[in-house]
C-alpha cells in the first residue's frame, strides 16, 4: 500500500516513548491529539496516501504542564481540565490503544508507526509536520485538538485535511470541489494539493460573484491548464447568502466528497475579528 516507509518507531498500548521524532517521507500525517478523532483521521488519511500511491505516519500531540512553567492559576485550570479528559498520560493511551487497535485490522498497515510528542503544542506540531505535505487534523474535541488544528493552519502553512463532523463515508475524492477566488490563498491551495487533485475522479472549480468580465473564471482556467488538471469550471452569485455559505451549499448540492479552499488570509487574533469565509465553511461543511 505505502512506497516508503517512515523513519519512525512502532508503539503498542504498553510501551512508548515520549520522545519528538521526524515522520522523514511521510506524504500524509495524521494528526491525533483527541481519543475521539483518532480513528477518523486515520481512516482519512490513509485514503489520502493510497490515493497518491504514498505513506502515511501518525502522531499523538498532547500539551504536558510538568514540562512547561505556569502560573497558580494556570495550574488550577489544568488540574480540572485533567479530571475532565484525563491526564496527558492518560490521553496518549487512550490515543495508542485506538491507533493499535486500527493497525491491527490490515496487514497493509505495518508501515505506519505513531510519534508521541508531549509538551509545548506549537513545538510539537512543528517537529512533526515539518516534512509532510499534507496533514489530517480535526478542528473538534479537546483543547489539545483545537491548539493544535490553529497551529498547524495558522504556523505551518501545510494543506490539511479537516474530517468532517458527521463522520467520513469514503471516497474522499470522488468530487473534488474548489472554491475559487484570484488572486489568493486559492492558487496556493490548488498547486499543494496537485497530487491529490490529478487522483480525483471528479472536479469542479467554483467562482462565486465572478466580474463581468470573468476574471475568475480565466484565472482558474490557466492555474488548471499550468498544472495539468482537468475539471468544470462554474460561476455562481451568493445573492443574499454569505461566500462561505454558498460555498458550502454548493458542495452539498453537487455532492461533492472533498471542498477545497483557500483558508485565513490574516494572523489568528485578525481572522478572529475579520475571517469569515474560512470559519463558515469549517463550521458547516459536511464533506
Amino acid at each position: 500500500m505505502f512506497t516508503r516507509e517512515p523513519r519512525a518507531f512502532e508503539q503498542d498500548a504498553e510501551a512508548y516513548s515520549p520522545l519528538c521524532r521526524l515522520h522523514s517521507g511521510a506524504d500524509v500525517l495524521a494528526l491525533l491529539p483527541d481519543p475521539a478523532t483518532a480513528r477518523l483521521c486515520l481512516d482519512i488519511a490513509e485514503d489520502a496516501a493510497q490515493a497518491v500511491h504514498g505513506c502515511m505516519a501518525a502522531a499523538h500531540i498532547g500539551s504536558e504542564p510538568m514540562s512547561l512553567i505556569f502560573s497558580a492559576e494556570e495550574i488550577d485550570l489544568i488540574q480540572l481540565r485533567d479530571r475532565a479528559e484525563g491526564s496527558s498520560r492518560q490521553r496518549f493511551e487512550q490515543v495508542n490503544r485506538t491507533f493499535v487497535a486500527w493497525r491491527r485490522r490490515s496487514a497493509d498497515r505495518r508501515t505506519v508507526f505513531l510519534d508521541d510528542c508531549r509538551g509545548d503544542i506549537q513545538r510539537c506540531v512543528a517537529t512533526e509536520c515539518v516534512e509532510t505535505e499534507l496533514v489530517v487534523a480535526s478542528r473538534h474535541g479537546n483543547i489539545d485538538a483545537r491548539d493544535a488544528f490553529r497551529s498547524v493552519v495558522f504556523n505551518q502553512h501545510k494543506l490539511v485535511l479537516v474530517p468532517p463532523a458527521r463522520g467520513y463515508g469514503g471516497n474522499l475524492l470522488g468530487h473534488v470541489v474548489i472554491g475559487w477566488r484570484s488572486p489568493g490563498h486559492a492558487e496556493d491551495a490548488l498547486v499543494a494539493a496537485r497530487r491529490w487533485l490529478a487522483a480525483a475522479e471528479r472536479i469542479t472549480v467554483v467562482c462565486v460573484n465572478d466580474s463581468a468580465t470573468g476574471k475568475a473564471q480565466g484565472s482558474a482556467g490557466a492555474m488548471l491548464a499550468r498544472l495539468g488538471l482537468e475539471a468544470q469550471i462554474v460561476s455562481i452569485t451568493s445573492g443574499k447568502r454569505s461566500t462561505g455559505q454558498t460555498l458550502v451549499d454548493f458542495a452539498r448540492e453537487e455532492q461533492a466528497t472533498c471542498l477545497l479552499i483557500g483558508a485565513f488570509k490574516h494572523s489568528y487574533f485578525l481572522e478572529l475579528l475579520l475571517g469569515r469565509i474560512t470559519r463558515y465553511v469549517l463550521q458547516h461543511a459536511v464533506v
